[in-house]
């Protein structure tokens, strides 16, 4: 799905981009990617994805679950979001008593995930003896509930990401090194949007027909004006793909009429000096189909 500039204004026409499993984009980088999605589709191997905060981690763990296993669980823990200290009652669940306020009897994230994916979210915010204790559920697919006496098969398949470098995590003792080994089987890589600015207008197009459709207004974005455009080619987007979202998603809010404008978008002062990606005139005729303004 392409763009093209003849004008003051672009306007969004033609056939939505194609995604998979709601990944959008036909750079070199994401095509890769997709090929290691649906390589890894065909088996149950551990998988870490690696990649930059914003670059869609979660959603390639998804587009894996939903390539192999669309009808089973897939359960998600962002092991940044709760205390060190509750992240193991959460993943292995507890007995009735076994703590202060364990009035019933907890499953756990991995038995909650039977059969299906646990997608455990910047694994090396967990510590390094929670880390232990799910290599050996990994090892040996069970699970001891904190306060329990015996082990409970499970079986689950474990995706684990991380936005930091996974050997230097290793050297600077994040994550523990036979974890990394284990989890290792499979990596893919998600792509910072710096690496695929191709992408950037079919990604414009898709978060504007997605906060289109969510939107109250009584009215629907349907077009962009050039220096709005050429503003969100020329960003450098360090927040990724989430802050492009997020970009087009406040502009949407902002917009008083169905024209994107340069006054519509708040980006920090951080623009580089060429474009993010070059224009070419028959580059994107599908996703952003150029009007003189009226």
């Amino acid at each position: 799905m392409t763009v093209t500039a003849l004008g003051e204004v672009l306007s969004f026409a033609g056939a939505k981009p194609n995604q998979f499993h709601g990944i959008v984009g036909e750079s070199p980088a994401v095509h890769k990617m997709i090929g290691k999605i649906v390589a890894l589709a065909t088996g149950r191997s551990t998988v870490l994805i690696v990649g930059e905060s914003g670059t869609g981690k979660e959603l390639v763990a998804r587009a894996i679950h939903q390539a192999s296993a669309p009808n089973l669980p897939f359960v998600a823990l962002n092991c940044a979001a709760l205390p060190k200290d509750l992240i193991e009652s959460e993943l292995f669940g507890y007995v009735k008593g076994a703590f202060s306020g364990a009035n019933q009897e907890q499953l756990g994230l991995f038995r909650s995930a039977q059969g299906g994916t646990l997608f455990l979210d910047e694994i090396t915010e967990m510590s390094p003896e929670t880390q232990a204790k799910l290599l050996r559920a990994i090892q040996e697919r069970s699970v001891r509930p904190v306060g329990g006496m015996r082990e409970i098969p499970v079986d689950v398949r474990i995706i684990a990401s991380t936005n930091r470098e996974p050997e230097k995590a290793v050297r600077d003792g994040q994550l523990r090194k036979d974890l990394y080994y284990r989890l290792a089987v499979g990596v893919v890589r998600a792509a910072p949007l710096r690496e695929r600015t191709e992408d950037i207008p079919l990604l414009v197009r898709h978060f504007v027909d997605l906060f289109n459709a969510k939107s109250g207004k009584a009215f629907k974005v349907t077009a962009i004006e050039t220096a709005a455009f050429e503003l969100l080619m020329h960003y450098s987007w360090p927040g990724n793909v989430r802050e492009l979202g997020n970009a087009i998603e406040a502009a949407l809010s902002f917009s008083t009429s169905e024209i994107l404008d340069r006054e519509d978008f708040t980006l920090p002062d951080q623009l580089s000096s060429e474009p993010a990606v070059a224009l070419p005139s028959n580059s994107r005729e599908h996703a952003i189909r150029s009007e003189e303004r009226r």
